[in-house]
């Protein structure tokens, strides 16, 4: 069988800024976001992506910017893509979306990314009593291997993944995260443990209207406001999948994801060249704009049967990540062609 060409669903012009693009992007979580795409299972299909910022971090040797990163605007989504069967049936709440992998990487012409330290001012990480202050690496991608001025004398290769991909919520699913994090918020605590250190820093990030990007809702509507306020934030990883941050979930890679609407509305971005377990300087992987090449299959009434409820409501559940075949291996060795 002749390989397949992917249909590009959703592209990004690099030289526009995340409002601005062809196919509207998003950064928030909401169940009335419309689709800005469509696919059917089985079809391969591609998207692009904008790195988490949005293009606020520069390929220069100066870290104001970020230093200075606008929080509220990230991450930015690619998506949402409603998915249908063959016969043109959406996904339906209670399905599976079984997403695969297929291939992924640097946008062409565009191979760099970076990574760093927000400052304890703004962002902070779990490391700010050590680094306090932001700090910026500019990497350069060759083929698998990634290199930095600012680094001198470190080539490693990565193992690029989307730190970001999910399904929309439904209204009962998004109500359900507002109260359980508002409810974190408004309990009292301000600080957590973390190996006897103390970092003070909010528990959670609730609805934000400032600087909300909501794809093809007009802003400045009433719906828009409405949304606004309502929509979930995207740090976290949650019942959808959303923020992953897994850094195995490469090439082959599979992820069932519970379908809470119509269509499961799929979304991407905060694309990674390499990334460490935990990022736990919240910058830590080699943020970058690029691609995902995917697959899509329907599971019709997957959710009761593969996934077991964790709380009280139906919809507590988690996706189900199957990873892929590749790893780097740092282990060296020579080796010589028999004949």
């Amino acid at each position: 069988m002749a390989p397949r060409t992917p249909r590009a669903v959703v592209k990004v012009d690099l030289n526009r800024k995340p409002s601005e693009q062809e196919k509207p992007l998003h950064n928030r979580w909401h169940p009335d976001i419309p689709p800005v795409a469509e696919v059917q299972e089985g079809e391969l299909f591609r998207v692009e992506t904008l790195d988490c910022t949005g293009g606020q971090i520069h390929d220069n040797d100066s870290a104001e910017d970020m230093k200075n990163v606008d929080l509220s605007r990230g991450h930015y989504l690619s998506g949402p893509i409603k998915v249908s069967d063959s016969s043109g049936v959406p996904a339906k709440p209670g399905d599976l979306l079984m997403v695969e992998i297929c291939n992924l990487g640097p946008l062409p012409g565009d191979e760099w990314g970076f990574t760093g330290t927000f400052d304890r001012e703004n962002g902070g990480s779990f490391l700010t009593d050590h680094f306090p202050y932001a700090t910026k690496a500019v990497w350069y991608f060759d083929g698998i291997f990634a290199s930095s001025r600012h680094i001198p004398g470190v080539r490693f290769p990565g193992l690029i993944h989307p730190g970001l991909i999910g399904t929309a919520p439904s209204k009962e699913l998004l109500e359900i995260w507002n109260t359980r994090e508002r409810n974190l918020v408004e309990g009292g605590e301000s600080a957590t443990t973390l190996c006897g250190i103390l970092h003070m820093r909010p528990l959670a990030s609730l609805p934000l209207v400032k600087n909300a990007l909501l794809g093809k809702v007009e802003v400045g509507t009433k719906k828009w406001y409405r949304i606004a306020n309502e929509a979930a934030r995207t740090a976290p990883g949650r019942e959808n999948g959303g923020n992953c941050d897994i850094k195995n979930l490469s090439r082959g890679s599979r992820v069932y994801f519970p379908v809470f609407v119509d269509g499961a509305n799929l979304s991407m971005g905060d694309m990674h060249f390499s990334q460490g377990d935990g990022e736990v300087s919240f910058c830590g992987a080699i943020e970058m704009n690029g691609f995902l090449e995917l697959r899509c299959e329907i599971l019709r009434g997957g959710m009761k049967k593969y996934l077991t409820p964790i709380g009280p409501s139906k919809l507590h559940v988690h996706p189900i990540f199957e990873i892929g075949p590749l790893e780097p291996k740092f282990s060296e060795w020579l080796v010589f062609e028999g004949y």
